[in-house]
């Protein structure tokens, strides 16, 4: 079978729209199969020219004919390699005879190349044409007048550039040019010619282009692509790694894959590497990826890599002098970066590094160049890309308008979960559309889900935790108040914050809010529900407050310390109480981070502040019944809540209203004695809110100091250092100023002696023109005698 060149996903995917080659190589095997066309091959395969090459070797036969046809049918450029023994071939000339009739017919660009022969030689070759004229007279007519059409292409002669200069004729829409080449290795000059020639033709119609490995017609991917292009071009004519950070499903592969194609073209290698975050996990995951740049890069079949380091050492050996593009795809731990673009001088000059991630500080530990926020799609973008997955059914497009509103306004902007929710809603009528968007408040797609709780699985224990309350409860809070009641649980929040915003899992608004996208924060709720989704009981966190007025029996409320790891967060509930406890036994006031009651009147408290006694809480007129309004309920230790019903202290009347039972008589003591406690405890929290005034105003004071100290130093520093510089200038001018005045006096020295010259040669000159009209004076003499 003839070969072609493979598909691989570190060739560009550089394709015409009616073509699925950009280069034919027609040959002849016996000249040429082992040195310039072998070389051109693989020349062409490097720089992401898909490349088709007939191989002499194969067994003649009716089926390799089709295919060798088909593929000159599917190429963009024929190359037609002529050498000495070309038209002694009856196969060179079939090929050579059908290539030129696709020239005609469809557009085929022709591009001759003779190697060590000149046209005027191929268009002689009698002989061999004179055996053939005798096995088939009228097959060999035609071959002759291919060959003659072919030689009449102005091409490129091999033996002219090895002498130094080369003339490029191209006929229509060709133009010409003239290189001057100096190399003794005559042949790689060549080839270099060759393909740069074959690319210049190849970006003349780069209009053509269409990307093949990304989706066609991508919604708002050509914005993104040229600003991405813009950043990592602006400035950077070294090396330069670029990251691409946001969200999962935000379009961040989609992005990598469209500018990849759009220039790898322009690079001497380029390679794809997909799922880092999956791949790096299986057995020698790391070293199999240095592998698939290697080969990628290069085009060798295979490379073996043993250990990590082994490999850094051969990428940066084998590819510190190649100008490549790399792309890194979903990268989740800094050691994959280190192992598989671990510095700038791995590469050679002009080289991109593109690195897909959820994780910012990622980027921001490895260094990189350029770091670009992905864009969300915007309502306009959203709608288009989900009309896309319009309904099939035969209805119009407008009866669904409102819906496809609703299901856009669902996924955020989120290109994922448009196409996940549009590929799932096509072909259904509008009545399971309904359905379907009543179903998703309650249950969010499980596939949109897994595919973002993949940075939230790679968070640690304590960061879950943090994720999971700011998504239960502080969505909308100011920041700075909802880390003082996150401090106050045990978290230390500053860096947890910052974790959740690295990893695109939460936000902070322009007015200092907490913020996330709608399917994250549904994540965050999918989590707590867990296994129990109609069951709040089981739930760790209580948000809703049907779900508190659940656990909460109607009859009492009661606060129980056996419940663990349950929060409840800046609830509003107003409940109608039936009983005369509200606190347990156990309850211990220390640990409680906030508490509310109004429309109460505390008539007692608790008798030993430290030993936690049950507290009794009771209207103020022993009315029948009350109303009590939480408005913040958090336990510092995460204790959950339980209600049980205590109806020993109440009697029912006769209309069913349930009455109070007498307050003890020891009542009124212990209210004094615990009022007198909240006033010391008053004073001594005035006393400690001086104590903090005074020593903030003191850090204050020492902070300003010191800030005022080392504002100076760097000032003197700054002094110093310009100081420093202008004597270097001054001295660099004096010196300037020298050599000068030493060129200057050289110069003079110059002219002089060439004034010293010229005046002699003019006097010799004369001398000459003396000596001349004397001789003529002298002949003229003679003449007259």
């Amino acid at each position: 079978m003839a070969s072609s060149s493979p598909s691989s996903p570190s060739v560009p995917a550089f394709s015409y729209q009616l073509w699925k080659y950009h280069v034919f190589i027609s040959f002849r095997g016996v000249d040429t199969r082992k040195n310039i066309v072998d070389h051109l091959y693989k020349a062409l395969l490097q720089r992401g020219i898909s490349t088709y090459k007939d191989d002499e070797t194969l067994p003649r036969g009716e089926l390799i004919r089709q295919s060798l046809m088909k593929a000159i049918k599917d190429s963009y450029i024929a190359i037609i390699v002529f050498s000495k023994n070309f038209a002694n071939s009856s196969w060179c000339l079939e090929e050579l005879s059908y290539i030129m009739k696709c020239r005609d017919t469809r557009g085929l660009i022709v591009i001759p190349i003779f190697h060590k022969v000149s046209p005027s030689v191929i268009q002689k070759c009698g002989e061999a044409l004179f055996e053939h004229k005798l096995k088939n007279e009228k097959k060999a007519k035609s071959w002759r007048k291919a060959l003659v059409y072919a030689c009449s292409i102005s091409g490129l002669e091999t033996q002219r550039i090895a002498n130094g200069l080369l003339q490029i004729t191209y006929d229509i829409d060709f133009t010409s040019a003239i290189l001057n080449v100096k190399s003794k290795r005559h042949e790689a000059k060549c080839i270099e010619v060759i393909v740069d020639t074959i690319l210049e033709r190849l970006h003349q119609d780069v209009s053509n282009l269409n990307i093949s490995n990304v989706n066609g017609n991508l919604i708002g991917i050509e914005a993104r692509k040229q600003g991405l292009i813009s950043a990592f071009e602006l400035g950077f004519d070294g090396v330069c790694m670029v990251g691409i950070w946001g969200v999962g499903g935000g379009g961040k592969t989609t992005l990598a894959s469209s500018v990849y194609d759009d220039i790898s073209s322009n690079f001497d290698g380029c390679c794809f590497i997909k799922n880092v975050r999956e791949e790096s996990c299986n057995k020698a995951g790391l070293e199999r990826l240095q592998e698939k740049i290697l080969c990628g890069v290069l085009k060798q079949e295979q490379v073996h890599v043993t250990r990590v380091e082994e490999g850094k050492r051969m990428i940066k050996d084998r590819l510190h002098r190649r100008k490549v593009l790399i792309v890194l795809d979903d990268v989740d731990h800094l050691d994959q970066l280190e192992a598989l673009a671990g510095s700038e001088n791995w590469f050679g000059e002009g080289s991109r590094i593109i690195i897909t991630t959820r994780d910012q500080h990622l980027l921001v530990a490895h260094r990189v160049n350029v770091i670009h926020d992905i864009c969300l799609l915007n309502d306009d973008e959203a709608t288009n890309l989900f009309r896309k997955h319009a309904p099939r059914n035969g209805r119009p497009i407008e009866d669904y308008e409102l819906l496809s509103k609703v299901v856009v306004s669902y996924a955020g902007g989120l290109p994922l979960a448009l196409n996940i929710l549009g590929s799932f809603l096509c072909d259904k009528d509008m009545n399971e559309w309904r359905s379907a968007l009543a179903r998703l408040k309650e249950i969010p797609d499980a596939n949109i889900l897994e595919v973002l709780k993949i940075s939230f699985d790679g968070l640690t224990k304590v960061e879950k935790e943090l994720f999971l309350d700011i998504a239960c409860f502080f969505m909308g809070r100011e920041k700075d108040k909802a880390m003082g009641i996150l401090e106050a649980c045990g978290y230390h929040s500053v860096i947890g914050i910052k974790v959740l915003v690295q990893k695109a899992l939460i936000t902070i608004s322009e007015d200092g809010e907490f913020d996330m996208h709608d399917l994250v924060q549904e994540m965050g709720h999918y989590i707590v529900r867990g296994e129990h989704p109609n069951n709040p009981e089981k739930h760790s966190r209580i948000w809703k407050k049907e779900d508190v007025l659940k656990i909460c029996a109607m009859d009492a409320t009661m606060v129980s310390a056996n419940k663990k790891q349950r929060r409840w967060f800046g609830l509003n509930i107003k409940q109608r109480v039936k009983a005369t406890r509200l606190l347990p036994e156990m309850f211990r006031p220390r640990e409680l981070s906030g508490l509310t009651l109004s429309e109460l009147v505390q008539k007692q408290l608790w008798d030993a502040y430290k030993a936690g006694d049950s507290v009794m809480l009771l209207p103020e007129n022993n009315e029948m019944d009350y109303y009590n309004s939480v408005t913040r309920l958090d336990c510092g230790t995460s204790h959950g809540y339980d209600q049980t019903a205590d109806s020993d202290d109440e009697d029912e009347d006769e209309d069913g209203d349930t009455r109070l039972n007498p307050v003890p008589k020891e009542a009124e003591k212990n209210d004094r004695i615990d009022r007198e406690i909240l006033k010391m405890l008053e004073k001594g929290k005035n006393k400690v809110e001086v104590e903090v005034v005074d020593q903030m105003e003191t850090m204050e004071d020492r902070i300003v100091n010191r800030m005022k100290g080392f504002l100076h130093e760097r000032i003197d520093r700054l002094e110093d250092k310009m100081v420093e510089r202008m004597d270097m200038l001054e001295n660099r001018m004096m010196k300037m100023e020298g050599i000068v005045v030493k060129r200057m006096e050289r110069l003079t020295n110059k002219t002089v002696e060439m004034e010293g010259g010229v005046v002699q040669r003019i006097e010799r000159l004369t001398n000459k023109m003396v000596e001349r009209m004397d001789m003529l004076e002298n002949r003229v003499g003679d003449v007259d005698k």
